[in-house]
C-alpha cells in the first residue's frame, strides 16, 4: 500500500503518541477528524497499525535482566521452536535471521535466577542444537521510527 503524506502524518502522531483522541490528532495536521477517522480504519484494515501500546520502562518496575539469546535450530524444525518461545510470557521479541544462529530471542526477566531457569528450558527443547546469551548492559535507545 502506498502511504502518501497525510497517511505519514497520522502514523506519526499515532508513533508520538497512541492516547491522542481523533480530534487532537486532526487539529494537529489540520485535517477533519473524518478524514482521520477513515484513514486510521484503512491503516488498521491493511495492518499497518497493528496495535496501540504503551511504552514502559521496564527497570522501574522490576524487569532488571534483559537478554538477547542467540538459537541455532535443527533443520526444517524453526517455525516449531519460535512458536514455542513465542508464547512465553518474559519473550518480547522473536527474529528469523542470517548467520552462525537461526533465530534471535529478545527476552526480560526479574532476575538472573529466572532467567536462567529460561535458558536451561528451552536448550531441553528437542530441536534446540545452540544457544549464546547477551546480556544488555544499558540500552541507548529503544523506539519506532518515523514514517518518512
Amino acid at each position: 500500500m502506498e502511504l502518501d503524506e497525510t497517511d505519514k502524518k497520522i502514523l506519526n502522531a499515532v508513533i508520538e503518541n497512541s492516547r491522542l483522541s481523533l480530534r487532537q490528532i486532526a487539529k494537529k495536521l489540520g485535517v477533519s477528524v473524518a478524514t482521520v477517522m477513515h484513514r486510521l480504519n484503512r491503516l488498521e484494515d491493511e495492518k499497518i497499525v497493528k496495535k496501540y501500546t504503551s511504552y514502559l520502562d521496564y527497570e522501574k518496575i522490576g524487569y532488571d535482566v534483559e537478554v538477547i539469546i542467540e538459537i541455532r535450530i535443527s533443520k526444517g524444525k524453526l517455525l516449531e521452536v519460535e512458536k514455542r518461545l513465542a508464547v512465553h510470557p518474559n519473550v518480547f521479541g522473536i527474529y528469523d535471521v542470517t548467520g552462525a544462529f537461526d533465530a534471535v530471542v529478545l527476552a526480560r526477566f526479574r532476575n538472573r535466577r529466572q532467567m536462567d531457569n529460561f535458558l536451561k528450558k528451552i536448550q531441553t527443547y528437542e530441536f534446540v542444537e545452540r544457544t549464546e546469551t547477551k546480556l544488555v548492559l544499558k540500552t541507548i535507545k529503544e523506539e519506532n521510527i518515523r514514517v518518512e
